[in-house]
């Protein structure tokens, strides 16, 4: 048996019935780091000190029959989310000498259940990007074909999930950076409601829309560690007080019959890769097979999900990035005033991502442009959320592809900001709306994963995790990035 392909829930399963040691499993995982890290740089921040004696921790709680809900599990964190005492950088210049006094509260849950820290997962400058190819610390590359992208911007989580390096990881989804990487590296990846976790200590890009999630090797593992991480948190004012369920143990008390399928019909439009949208038209013949409905819907402004989406995520960053002067933390280049310290700060500090959606952002929030930019987006934003709304009213979920094709050259599209910007096509309307996606893997396309992406309505994580559940048992996928190949013991 190697350790390092135990899923989470089948690893906190066997640590709690004293088959294996955290101690062990944790010693594994870094050697399994140690050996990938320098190839995939999946990881800014490896903790070996720090894992350790939290397995250390583990096994003493596991032996006193205190065992929380994943003991003594690899964790890898998004460095997007403040570790107390250990470094935070949102992969940035500007933050590369940060760390920070206090814990996120999403880290802070999953540390309290027993989650084992790895270290902290590579992204893309400030989660500002569809290919972590933005970060600072340099590009991350796919374990299925290291000359391809894992997605972004939660791209380091992805591939340590897809290539053991943890046996989960933090993901934040903006506009598709945890569902969209998923997809690309074949594995699970579920963006939670708005609201579902708090943002308190998450590295702020867009507020109305950013949202913490699990990325996993399989929905199971999803549903649990989901679980350890929501709840509601006075210090986050949008965290919503919905009551936090057993997600890992209502999964199979579902059948398909009866369920109603959406398929709108903006998705499936002329140019869409016939190979993707074979694999949901194969999901959902499954489905159909064992009894679901699956109806034709529209979610008409839809088209207008992208341009509307980037028009609201810059003018957000640029008032969340205002903050980074220099002055009170971070990076800071000294100039001959407090003007020039401010500009010299920001302009070595930020890479050209950031500054490209700043200058945006500005733009729209400025004087004369507020009123036809801003807030126009913000009434196509609530036109967006009563197109689901309404969709809502005949169907239970919502199937469409995950990303509009497989992962992508590492280089590609990076010159081609628009481009790049389409690869969100399928998954910032959902953003948008505030709902809860998952990415779930629906088989090979040339040899490479596509994802079905999943739509629930809010707080209906609950069924949105069971029919996933299911696609999982009828498509028998079975997620194993050729390159990673797991070695170590």
């Amino acid at each position: 048996m190697s350790l390092i392909t135990l899923g989470l829930k089948e690893a906190a399963t066997k640590l709690k019935n004293k088959e294996i040691s955290a101690v062990e499993l944790t010693k594994a995982t870094l050697d399994r780091i140690d050996e990938r890290n320098g190839t995939i740089n999946a990881y800014n921040v490896v903790c070996h000190d720090v894992a350790m004696k939290m397995a250390e921790e583990s096994d003493k709680r596991i032996a006193s029959g205190e065992a929380g809900l994943i003991e003594g599990v690899p964790i890898g964190m998004k460095d997007l989310f403040c570790t107390k005492g250990v470094s935070t950088t949102a992969s940035s210049k500007i933050l590369s000498n940060f760390v920070p006094p206090y814990e996120s509260t999403v880290s802070g849950k999953l540390w309290n259940a027993g989650g084992v820290m790895m270290g902290k997962t590579n992204l893309d400058e400030f989660a500002m990007g569809s290919s972590n190819e933005t970060s600072f610390t340099g590009k991350v590359l796919n374990p299925w074909d290291t000359t391809l992208t894992p997605g972004g911007s939660s791209g380091g989580s992805s591939a340590a999930v897809a290539d053991f390096m943890c046996a989960g990881a933090t993901g934040t989804d903006t506009g598709g950076s945890i569902r969209q990487p998923a997809s690309f590296t074949g594995i699970v990846g579920i963006k939670p409601t708005y609201g579902r976790c708090s943002r308190y200590g998450i590295v702020a890009f867009a507020s109305s829309l950013d949202q913490a999630g699990a990325m996993t090797r399989n929905v199971e593992d999803a549903a649990l560690m989901l679980r350890a991480m929501s709840g509601h948190d006075p210090l986050d004012s949008t965290s919503a007080s919905n009551p936090v369920e057993a997600w890992d143990e209502t999964l199979n008390d579902f059948d398909p019959k009866g369920l109603r399928i959406g398929l709108p019909k903006e998705y499936f439009i002329e140019g869409l890769d016939p190979n993707i949208r074979k694999a949901v038209d194969d999901a959902v013949k499954r489905f159909t097979d064992a009894g679901a409905e699956v109806k034709e819907i529209s979610l008409p402004h839809t088209k207008y999900a992208v341009p509307t989406y980037y028009i609201i995520a810059p003018a957000e960053a640029a008032s969340n990035l205002s903050r980074y002067d220099g002055m009170r933390f971070g990076y800071r280049a000294e100039g001959e005033n407090l003007a020039q310290t401010y500009s010299n700060s920001r302009s070595e500090g930020f890479g050209w991502e950031v500054k490209r959606r700043i200058m945006v952002g500005n733009y729209t929030l400025s004087s004369g442009y507020y009123d036809a930019y801003y807030i126009k987006a913000q009434k196509v934003r609530a036109l967006i959320a009563q197109d689901f709304a309404n969709a809502y009213k005949e169907v239970d979920v919502i199937f469409t592809p995950t990303a509009p094709s497989t992962a992508f050259k590492l280089g590609d599209k990076i010159s081609d900001p628009i481009q790049m910007y389409l690869n969100d096509v399928f998954t910032v309307a959902t953003s948008l709306a505030g709902l809860p996606g998952i990415s779930v893997p629906a088989g090979l396309v040339e040899g490479l994963p596509v994802g079905l992406q999943i739509i629930g309505q809010a707080f209906g994580e609950e069924k949105l995790l069971q029919v996933a559940q299911a696609h999982e048992k009828m498509c028998g996928f079975q997620m194993r990035a050729p390159n990673a190949t797991a070695t170590a013991a």
